[in-house]
C-alpha cells in the first residue's frame, strides 16, 4: 500500500469508531473517545513536522520504533508518555489504520476499576 497520510486520513478511520470526537489539544487536530484523547497532531516543538502522536501501552511502542524506526520515533518530551510519534509521510494506510484503531481501544479499554465494596 502506499504510504503518505494526513489527519484527514487519521479522522476518516477515527469516524469508523464508536463515540469518537473530532476536537483539538494543545492547538492541533485531536481525537477524542469519552472525552480522552488518543490520537492528535504532535505540538511540541521537538516533534517533526506532520506527525501523529498515537497512544500506546510503552512495549508496543518500543516494539514499533525497534521494527520500524524511519515510520515511529519519540522525541524526550514523549517518553514518559504511553504514545509513539508516527511520521505521517512514511506510514502504511494499513498500518495508520492498525495504529489508530489500537490507540482507540487502548484508550478506550483503559476504563477505572470501581472498587466493590465487601458486603
Amino acid at each position: 500500500m502506499a504510504r503518505g497520510s494526513s489527519f484527514k486520513a487519521v479522522e476518516s478511520i477515527a469516524r469508523t469508531l464508536p463515540e469518537v470526537e473530532v476536537t483539538t489539544a494543545w492547538g492541533q487536530p485531536a481525537l477524542k473517545v469519552r472525552g480522552k484523547m488518543f490520537a492528535c497532531m504532535a505540538a511540541h516543538k521537538s516533534a517533526e513536522p506532520d506527525s501523529l502522536v498515537v497512544m500506546m501501552d510503552r512495549d508496543d511502542r518500543d516494539a514499533l520504533i525497534e521494527d520500524d524506526p524511519a515510520t515511529y520515533y519519540l522525541e524526550p518530551h514523549y517518553v514518559n508518555y504511553p504514545c509513539v510519534l508516527v511520521r505521517l509521510s512514511r506510514v502504511h494506510a494499513d498500518a495508520l489504520h492498525d495504529v489508530v484503531t489500537g490507540a482507540y481501544r487502548f484508550v478506550n479499554g483503559a476504563q477505572p476499576r470501581t472498587r466493590k465494596r465487601r458486603p
